[in-house]
């Protein structure tokens, strides 16, 4: 069986128990796929504040930061309040395959994409195999 490297691994930095909590951080569902030289992620943020996301890359480690603020209205009776509010957090292994100078995001109808390109280096690249005499064979074999 072939396995094929994909620099991202998920990181099981959420579990179920934060999930449930209010003070832990609210889950933030993606998509990711690759697209010829790049990867794209699209994390669904509906409500954030686009200025309150923070993206960083250190080493292999990509982290998305959100906040989303409660409605706090003075003089209501809440009849409901079920919307998730407070910090989302996501974290990725991105491996060494990426070009993290080069990421770009976008936040539009509370998604959140990111472009991600794939570094020149981890990119499949073909090798020419020429022809030679035996004797070149020989002199770089011994």
């Amino acid at each position: 069986m072939a396995m094929s490297f994909d620099p991202f691994t998920e990181l099981d930095r959420l579990t179920g128990s934060l999930l449930s909590t209010r003070q832990g951080p609210r889950f933030m569902p993606v998509d990711l796929y690759r697209d010829g030289d790049r990867y794209i992620l699209n994390a669904d943020m509906p409500g954030i504040d686009p200025g309150s996301v923070d993206i960083d890359v250190d080493g292999q480690l990509l982290t998305i930061r959100a906040n989303r603020t409660a409605d706090t209205r003075d003089g209501v009776k809440w009849l409901s309040q079920e919307r998730p509010h407070g910090t989302y957090l996501r974290q990725f292994s991105v491996g060494e395959g990426i070009d993290s100078d080069k990421i770009t995001a976008h936040y539009d109808n509370g998604v959140l994409s990111l472009v991600i390109p794939v570094s020149e280096r981890a990119k499949p690249r073909k090798i020419e195999v020429t022809a030679g005499t035996t004797s070149e064979h020989q002199s770089i074999a011994s």
